[in-house]
């Protein structure tokens, strides 16, 4: 590994956006920081007080919606006044905001983990991402247009409906037959029309380093889901689902950093991708404690070095089973 910087000058200061309930991903950079022995602050952003993860920063801002005007505005002085190496989005709110202004926040010595404008598009855009991967030819599940699926005489039912523009699960529905799909067509804003896919579920980490190279790839299996995030997960040491995460990343062009992929294993050991999120997945603890330490090859790397990580170096049929906490405030 490459030496690093001296440890007199390894101080860090990371800034995480939108933290919300992101409250494990930062524990996992503090563990990160004290093997590698770094002086690190971690501060974070939320619009609201009231969010579990921005009470366990070092230091807390309050800022405007991402829609704001004045959102990069307040980022760029946060990430100023506190000399920020390194700022993380964690939801795709911003993804595309900070993608654009990039240049903005290296000009004052910050890395935003974020990929282009260019790929946030595609994965922002169900419509693009089903393009991007016919077009260069991942499997994938028929998707369609509300009008072009009504205007068909057969249909395989049932069908799965969500918004393009969708996150989280937000508004997904699965119809069964032609009344439905009209119903929940008009209901979901924005929404699409999918094949329905059977199989196993599948979320697939890869990292990808600051020298847009993919090192790890860590699949884990989907459980069980809540409100759109994995709540039980198991880690699957699947060689040909890394291959072809490896191929569709790469294929893409994103990163650096976490990015996230959707798929099904179906029946016939069919790989069929649904989604790519271009930022760490709501289950990521899993991979980093199966030994796929994303945050301290982060720091590892805003450092200077080159971390040993071996493509499919995690520990195999590792479970994660995720439950609630709590964070107590002082009244008023």
């Amino acid at each position: 590994m490459a030496k690093l910087v001296s440890t007199s000058t390894r101080r860090l200061s990371v800034l995480f956006t939108c933290i919300g309930r992101r409250v494990s991903l930062l524990g996992s950079f503090r563990r990160a920081g004290r093997q590698l022995k770094i002086n690190l602050s971690l501060l974070g952003t939320d619009t609201s007080a009231l969010s579990s993860a921005l009470q366990l920063c070092d230091k807390d801002f309050l800022v405007k919606p991402t829609e704001h005007a004045d959102y990069i505005r307040q980022l760029l002085s946060i990430v100023k006044a506190n000399r920020v190496k390194l700022l993380v989005p964690t939801v795709d709110l911003d993804l595309m905001i900070l993608s654009q202004n990039k240049p903005k926040f290296a000009a004052i010595g910050c890395r935003v983990l974020v990929s282009s404008p260019e790929v946030i598009d595609i994965c922002q855009d169900k419509r693009k991402t089903y393009r991007f991967l016919v077009k260069n030819g991942f499997d994938t599940p028929v998707t369609m247009s509300i009008k072009s699926a009504l205007s068909k005489r057969k249909l395989n039912w049932p069908c799965f409906l969500k918004p393009w523009d969708g996150y989280a699960s937000r508004g997904n529905a699965v119809v069964n037959n032609r009344k439905e799909l009209l119903l929940f067509g008009k209901r979901i804003p924005n929404a699409i029309c999918q094949e329905f896919v059977k199989g196993i579920e599948h979320t697939c980490d890869v990292y990808v380093d600051f020298n847009m190279k993919i090192r790890g790839v860590v699949p884990r299996r989907r459980i069980e889901v809540r409100a759109g995030e994995v709540s039980k997960a198991q880690t699957a040491k699947n060689h040909r689902i890394i291959n072809e995460g490896v191929k569709l990343v790469e294929t893409l062009g994103a990163g650096p950093g976490v990015i996230t992929l959707q798929l099904f294993l179906s029946d016939k050991d069919r790989i069929r991708f649904i989604e790519i999120n271009p930022r760490f997945g709501g289950g990521v603890p899993l991979s980093i404690k199966a030994g796929a330490d994303f945050p301290k090859w982060i720091l590892q790397e805003l450092l200077g070095g080159r971390p040993r990580i071996k493509l499919d170096g995690f520990k195999d049929r590792l479970i994660m089973l995720r439950y609630d906490s709590e964070v107590w405030l002082k009244d008023g």
